[in-house]
């Protein structure tokens, strides 16, 4: 499918993949996987540990763009028009709603994001049906659809419910039968599901980094795959094509280029997938381009400009049409640089003065916003245990010092396979690790490295017989017990 060459047959210096990695990594990002490719050549591919070619990762919103591929084989099979009121389609679960926008809200101008109702967040709700969920939509604002943008995810949740409506299966399962399995994508990839049983269709599809590039190749060849035209040149030109403008503040960003159909428009007429955390294939027509990055910077506001940016400033400027010479010695050195890539740490000093103080001491909490009542630290050589009790009872929390540590997040019944719904006896698979940023100040730095993404951040600041705590999560609907601020007395 892919051929692996080396970065300068394909017309990239070895040396500008060195310094675009070693920018993503001097910003600490939390980086797990980055593919460059060209044409159907694979130049540089790597992993940071202990991610690797088989992991299934989340891509979140990058799901929206294959229900939108999903979409364009409805039409070409002459299932739906995309000038359909999306009313027609679910007539049930519309029928009490007042709002004629909404009811005639088309097909084209959900895909566009440009619906007629500010949105409606399913997350603290917690519906049984989150289709039925998004046509009760009571907020009292109303505009005619396509006459703005405005990002509304559970309106790309409605489109994949409509493939499933009209195909009777999982739209992945639609797609596999259409190009997917032809075209290389792994039986394994996988959607997970909402309340009334539809695929997560606007958040929750997981696979391979080599599946995400399969992807966005057939969407840059127009959706054809050696030779075969699968889906018609003319739906992925219009749906990778500016449709609505997203520059509402007149500024110049990564995503302030437009939008099509499930597709952000970009600098230099490119075109990306886009997912939280950083899920991102970055697609250069005029250089036949693809980068591919995956990554969890969940509450690192720079990330996406950083990554994006980056690439063009580094790689796409300097391209060359023709091949480089090799140079091994620069091959050489870019490969034993990436080989040893480690997912993100807590930087800082391993060791203080104050574990002495402080190892086995039990603090006491006063009320706080994470329910914590008592907190107890220990350590022994690299690593640390952070003891504590919140509402489900004694929790242990295990972290290396600069160096992760991979186990299980202590906190029980996050989501599983059915977003927003209790799951008992489920834990997340984490990353812990932490530093000493200052003598008295420990840094704990949590991920979460499951089939759900997140981060948390837990400073402990300690003086006299007294500790400061603040914890701030970035995470979709999970780790709401731990953000806030907390203080406590030794005992």
């Amino acid at each position: 499918m892919f051929a692996v060459c080396t970065p300068e047959e394909v017309g990239i210096s070895s040396e500008s993949i060195k310094k675009y990695i070693g920018l993503l990594e001097e910003n600490r990002l939390s980086t797990h996987n980055v593919i460059i490719a060209r044409g159907n050549k694979i130049c540089f591919e790597k992993y940071w540990a202990p991610f690797h070619k088989d992991f299934l990762h989340r891509i979140y919103s990058c799901t929206k763009s294959f229900v939108s591929l999903a979409i364009g084989f409805l039409e070409q099979e002459g299932k739906l028009s995309l000038d359909d009121p999306i009313g027609m389609y679910f007539s049930e679960e519309v029928k009490n709603q007042k709002d004629e926008n909404l009811k005639n809200q088309t097909i084209r101008h959900m895909l566009m994001m440009s619906t007629a109702k500010p949105i409606r967040f399913w997350f603290p709700a917690k519906p049984k049906d989150r289709v039925q969920f998004y046509f009760e939509n009571d907020r009292p604002e109303s505009r005619p659809s396509g006459s703005i943008f405005q990002y509304d995810s559970t309106g790309s949740f409605v489109l994949g419910a409509l493939v499933e409506r009209l195909t009777g299966k999982p739209f992945i399962d639609y797609l596999r039968e259409k190009c997917l399995d032809e075209i290389g994508f792994s039986k394994e990839a996988y959607c997970l599901r909402c309340p009334g049983g539809h695929s997560w269709g606007d958040s929750a599809l997981l696979c391979t980094a080599r599946d995400f590039l399969t992807a966005a190749r057939f969407v840059l060849n127009g959706g054809s795959w050696n030779g075969k035209q699968y889906l018609n040149r003319e739906y992925i030109t219009a749906a990778t094509s500016k449709q609505i403008d997203t520059n509402n503040w007149m500024t110049t960003d990564h995503d302030s280029y437009g939008y099509g159909y499930q597709f952000w428009r970009t600098q230099k007429n490119s075109f990306f997938f886009s997912g939280m955390g950083c899920q991102l294939a970055v697609c250069v027509p005029e250089k036949d381009l693809i980068l591919i990055y995956n990554g969890d910077n969940q509450g690192v506001d720079y990330s996406y400009k950083l990554i994006m940016d980056s690439f063009f400033k580094i790689i796409v400027d300097n391209i060359k049409d023709a091949p480089l010479p090799q140079n091994f010695a620069l091959q050489k050195e870019l490969e034993e640089e990436s080989a040893g890539l480690k997912l993100a740490t807590a930087i800082g000093k391993e060791n203080s003065p104050w574990v002495e103080k402080i190892c086995g001491k039990t603090f006491s909490l006063g009320e706080n916003p994470m329910g914590i009542k008592t907190l107890r630290l220990e350590f022994e050589g690299k690593k640390g245990k952070m003891h504590y009790t919140n509402a489900q009872g004694d929790k242990t929390l295990e972290f290396g010092m600069c160096e992760n540590v991979f186990g299980l997040f202590p906190e029980e019944g996050y989501s599983a396979e059915v977003g927003t719904v209790y799951a008992p006896g489920n834990y997340y698979k984490c990353a812990a690790s932490g530093a000493w940023v200052s003598s008295n100040q420990l840094f704990i730095k949590v991920q979460i490295i499951d089939i759900y993404f997140g981060n948390l951040n837990i400073m402990l600041g300690f003086k006299d017989n007294g500790v400061g705590i603040y914890m701030k999560k970035n995470a979709e609907d999970f780790l709401k017990e731990y953000d806030g601020y907390a203080g406590g007395t030794m005992v």
